[in-house]
């Protein structure tokens, strides 16, 4: 008779067996490591002594589980669909006839557990629906999460927290007034967003309080080097129309510092949505936030656009320090002729960087911004 395969990946009425790293055990012991606490001064008491002991393995075995993964195109009665929102532990899934609030199966937090959550705006999730009240089903449980694309995330403690996925763009808003103009900031979104594989598109709003015309120089400064970049005003209109478009059948994360104006410029793309608007705090000359979660809002016409909480700065811990100098897009020509493929263009001789600044092919603006982000993530 033949033997049965033992291999991996066996196949299972229910599903597939797969083994996935756990989290160690955190009970306490059955029994107490103390196997010196029967020796004493009568050397009769010897024969007591266990002379066999299990010690817990540390291998890789002990911090894995065999599980029966299931097929979701096998799973009956699952749901596809999408996070709109994030509601403390409660993911808000869209299945396109109703929004689910639904929690997020354990296994699923346990195999995701490096990140801050497994789970995060923009998924696409395949849920079971649970919890039968008096004939309605009225939560659901996510069971998994496909493949992300499109992903903009930071840094919360030392978890990497996605805080959209899936997104085509993001529309970086930034400010003339106040708050003020950061072409620093800007650069920081440009690296974070270029990293998510996201396409950046530079807005700068407010620009009818632009009496000195600040913002002229900033967006000629980013069309040169590719990227789109557009002037907005919600007080006169500037722009809205240009930022319509480029919503259009799109899925857009809408990103900046607080005040800056991001929940304004969406209420003018389309008024249905209806966000709550803030104002600048006098005192400090920033923005409050008025945006506490990020949520997936359909736009009128087709589209959605994921409205981020404000942050008055940018962690960029989730970008390796050796490609920072790849999302400088103007670099790219120039890295190549340097001396050493290690250079970081700082400090180095015969820096094919440094040469491009001196001889005006990279602004100095930009080169400076450059050397402040290798600064701040070497500290």
């Amino acid at each position: 008779m033949a033997k049965k395969d033992k291999g991996k990946g066996k196949s299972h009425k229910h599903g597939e067996k797969v083994r996935v790293a756990f989290r160690r055990n955190r009970a306490k012991p059955a029994r107490t490591k103390d196997w010196t606490h029967l020796e004493g001064p009568n050397e009769d008491q010897a024969d007591a002594l266990p002379h066999v002991e299990s010690v817990v393995a540390k291998g890789d075995l002990s911090r894995k589980r065999t599980i029966i993964h299931q097929n979701p195109a096998d799973a009956k009665g699952d749901r596809d669909g999408v996070v709109v929102a994030m509601r403390g532990l409660i993911a808000e899934v869209d299945d396109g006839e109703r929004v689910w609030p639904c929690t997020v199966r354990r296994i699923l937090r346990t195999r995701k557990i490096a990140e801050r959550n497994p789970v995060t705006v923009g998924d696409r999730v395949r849920f079971s629906t649970e919890g039968v009240a008096e004939g309605v089903v009225s939560e659901g449980v996510i069971e998994t999460v496909a493949d992300r694309h499109g992903v903009i995330t930071r840094v919360a403690g030392r978890r990497m927290h996605v805080v959209a996925a899936n997104v085509d763009q993001a529309i970086i808003v930034a400010s003339v007034g106040i708050p003020a103009l950061k072409a620093h900031l800007i650069d920081r979104y440009i690296v974070a967003t270029l990293h998510g594989e996201v396409t950046p598109i530079i807005c700068i709003n407010k620009t009818d309080v632009d009496e000195t015309d600040e913002a002229a120089p900033v967006l000629a400064l980013y069309r040169d080097l590719g990227y789109r970049a557009l002037a907005t005003s919600t007080v006169n209109g500037a722009g809205i129309d240009e930022l319509r478009e480029l919503l259009h059948g799109k899925c857009t994360a809408v990103a900046g510092q607080s005040g800056v104006g991001k929940s304004s410029l969406l209420n003018a793309v389309d008024p249905n949505l209806n966000l709550r608007v803030g104002e600048v705090i006098e005192e400090t000359l920033k923005g409050r936030h008025t945006t506490t979660t990020a949520q997936l809002l359909p736009v009128s016409g087709g589209g959605y656009v994921v409205d981020t909480p404000g942050v008055k700065s940018f962690d960029l811990s989730a970008v390796p320090l050796g490609e920072i100098e790849a999302h400088f897009v103007e670099f790219g020509e120039h890295i190549p002729n340097c001396r050493f493929a290690d250079c970081t263009h700082t400090h180095e001789t015969n820096c094919a960087i440094k040469q491009a600044v001196d001889e005006g092919n990279i602004t100095e603006q930009r080169y400076d911004s450059y050397v402040r982000m290798l600064q701040e993530r070497m500290a």
